[in-house]
């Protein structure tokens, strides 16, 4: 089992090099070979129209060079020629930008692997509060898209209570892995596990970063029993799902509006439950939010998973079960 687990390993991992090498037009891929190789680490690839590339690799900032290598000097970096961070655009695009105006419009591309472009330029506006497009594209940041399965297992047991979902809230800072860990928490629940069996999960995937959709089809694993919501608002999304899908299990990433949560509060009111996640670096934090309010005074959530980064890495500084904040309130 285990030299089957190495070989699986090194099959994932020339596929994300394939994939990262594909992101870019024949004239380049020599430029970046040494780029995708160190795929495993790769975190972001920044290209500026007249700038040095930046790599962001294992949370550290490099600099590319002519000859592709990695270099921390300013002074050895290469710069993207405007006329080739066109190409990569028109590349990645199939040479058909008009084919891909609505994902334009949204700032973002995704691309096999579940990999996302994300996109800055002119914007040119359609009304006061809508975008049409955008144009003369100069600013590209492909972030690295990596699925670790098992990320949640240190904290599935905790989200069960007598075989039975608990509607849990994932609390991080920016970088600390929410997304990571609610992805495979969603793949541990939708699959079942030794705590509970499969349910019907809905996924309301906003910007494409869970699932990571591809022309419709999820380049993550997120189980079995899962549908996926692609590009749609998270309000609107919970709604439409509870209708049309009927979930015992509604997953949304990053709630940060009151449309959010009063969406979660209809949510529940169905008989669902919910996994979601929210920027807080703590518990004060999260109480500061005053369109979440309402949510906590009702205890939605029977389970706070607490992130943190710890020497660079990204670990569970705690998990709150409901009733031990009733203990601290009366205490």
């Amino acid at each position: 089992m285990y030299c089957q687990d190495v070989v699986n390993e090194r099959l994932r991992y020339s596929m994300e090099k394939e994939e990262i090498l594909h992101m870019f037009p024949g004239s380049l891929r020599e430029l970046f070979d040494k780029t995708a190789s160190a795929a495993k680490n790769l975190q972001e690839i920044r290209l500026r129209a007249e700038k040095p590339v930046i790599l962001i690799r294992k949370q550290q900032e490099y600099f590319l060079t002519k000859e592709g290598q990695f270099t921390k000097q300013l002074s050895a970096a290469r710069c993207m020629d405007a006329k080739e961070l066109e190409q990569v655009m028109q590349h990645i695009c199939k040479y058909s930008i008009y084919a891909y105006t609505d994902e334009i419009r949204q700032g973002y591309l995704t691309l096999p692997g579940g990999h996302r472009v994300g996109i800055a330029g002119q914007v040119v506006l359609e009304s006061e509060n809508s975008i049409r497009t955008i144009k003369n594209i100069r600013y590209l940041n492909i972030r690295i898209a990596h699925q670790v399965r098992g990320a949640a297992k240190t904290v599935v047991s905790e989200v069960y209570r007598g075989g039975r979902l608990c509607n849990t809230l994932i609390l991080s800072p920016p970088g600390c892995g929410k997304t990571t860990l609610l992805r495979d928490l969603v793949r541990e629940v939708s699959n079942g596990n030794e705590w509970g069996d499969g349910m019907f999960v809905s996924v309301v995937d906003e910007r494409s970063e869970l699932g990571g959709s591809y022309l419709g089809v999820a380049q993550n694993d997120l189980g079995i029993r899962t549908d996926i919501l692609d590009g749609c608002p998270k309000a609107m999304g919970m709604m439409l799902l509870i209708r049309s899908m009927a979930p015992g299990v509604i997953a949304v990433d990053e709630l940060g509006s009151p449309e959010d949560a009063q969406a979660v509060e209809k949510v529940l009111r169905c008989g669902c439950k919910i996994l979601a996640t929210i920027h807080a670096e703590n518990m004060e934090e999260l109480k500061q939010k005053s369109f979440m309010r309402d949510l906590l005074q009702e205890r939605a959530f029977q389970r706070f998973i607490v992130l943190a980064k710890e020497n660079g890495n990204c670990v569970v500084k705690k998990i709150y079960k409901c009733e031990d904040l009733d203990e601290m309130r009366s205490g």
